[in-house]
């Protein structure tokens, strides 16, 4: 029978994700002879050729692919395996590492946590900001336990290394100068603004997430400003220097000093007079974002981590009064 060894098959992974032996390296802390030294061992003990030159640099072999099909399979198990082993050793105490995307904090994860000190005292959750691709890699290499991200920016749902769950389908309003021509205009649609002046961030997930909701209502959005921080674009369409699209989950971190500032009237405006904006609600294009969440396959079934994954969902139904949450990927 083969040697299956699992720091060697890790090693492997890592080098399918990172694609050099440098980047593997320096992803688990060895040098790349080390690197290399281990994938000769491995590929010794299975008997078969996991690497071949490519240029300059290597890429797994067929037999290399169908090893990694399985070892997902183990490293699955095995997560099911500690899993329920933390289950009888801790039932529902313990820590859930959690690595979310600055908005989705304030709008999820804390009042998840809030939630969990409340009914699961005996829970710790520890929360870290990341952004998608940084998520994932921490969830990957075990740093994290449970990853928040948008959709759009996270591996696919054939990843064979995550599981998904759909949380919130997160709507995206847009925010006018409080004078603007259109603040109160009826049925507002993106189209109306093409000729505007447009704020977003240069580069990034919202970068594109905004000029892919414009390209979808037929018109490229033209950049006049480029700003990440929520509280900077508020501050610029308040003063009249471009319009922008607003997550309502940003709104649940007050930007700008704002905070919801009541239901939407029958002209879909809500007027933050504080801070001289106007959102209005898109409702026939109705653009949203999708966050999900995701935690390494097998490891869904620990107690603690249902129990942060359950408060998510319940967070998320809080965001979503219009029902549009989804609960499963």
């Amino acid at each position: 029978m083969a040697d299956w060894d699992l720091k060697k098959l890790h090693i492997l992974r890592t080098l399918q994700e990172r694609g050099t032996v440098t980047a593997t390296a320096e992803a688990l802390h060895m040098t790349p002879s080390a690197v290399s030294q281990q994938l000769t061992g491995l590929a010794r003990a299975l008997g078969v050729t996991l690497l071949e030159a490519h240029g300059r640099r290597v890429r797994l072999t067929d037999a290399a692919q169908l090893v990694l099909r399985h070892a997902e399979a183990v490293f699955a198990e095995l997560e099911r395996a500690d899993a329920e082993l933390l289950g009888h050793l801790r039932g529902e105490a313990g820590q859930v590492r959690v690595g979310a995307f600055a908005t989705a904090i304030p709008a999820l994860v804390v009042p998840a946590v809030q939630e969990l000190r409340r009914s699961h005292p005996g829970l710790s959750v520890v929360v870290r900001e990341a952004e998608a691709e940084a998520a994932y890699e921490l969830l990957a290499h075990g740093s994290v336990d449970l990853a928040l991200s948008l959709a759009a920016h996270a591996p696919t749902p054939r990843d064979p290394r995550f599981s998904r769950v759909s949380l919130l389908a997160d709507p995206l309003d847009v925010a006018l100068p409080a004078g603007h021509r259109l603040a109160a205009a009826p049925g507002l649609r993106l189209a109306d603004l093409a000729d505007e002046p447009w704020i977003f961030g240069s580069s990034g997930p919202w970068s594109q997430i905004t000029t892919t909701v414009c390209e979808s209502a037929g018109f490229v959005p033209e950049q006049a400003h480029a700003a990440a921080d929520w509280s900077a674009i508020w501050a610029m369409v308040a003063a009249g220097m471009g319009v922008a699209l607003v997550p309502r989950m940003a709104m649940a971190g007050g930007i700008g000093g704002a905070g919801e500032g009541g239901p939407a009237g029958e002209s879909g405006a809500r007027e933050d007079t504080a801070g001289g904006v106007v959102l209005r609600v898109l409702r026939d294009d109705r653009p949203r974002r999708h966050v999900i969440a995701a935690v390494r396959r097998g490891a869904e079934g620990a107690p603690g981590l249902a129990r942060v994954l359950a408060a998510l969902r319940q967070a998320a139904a809080a965001q979503d009064p219009e029902g549009t949450t989804v609960q499963s990927d």
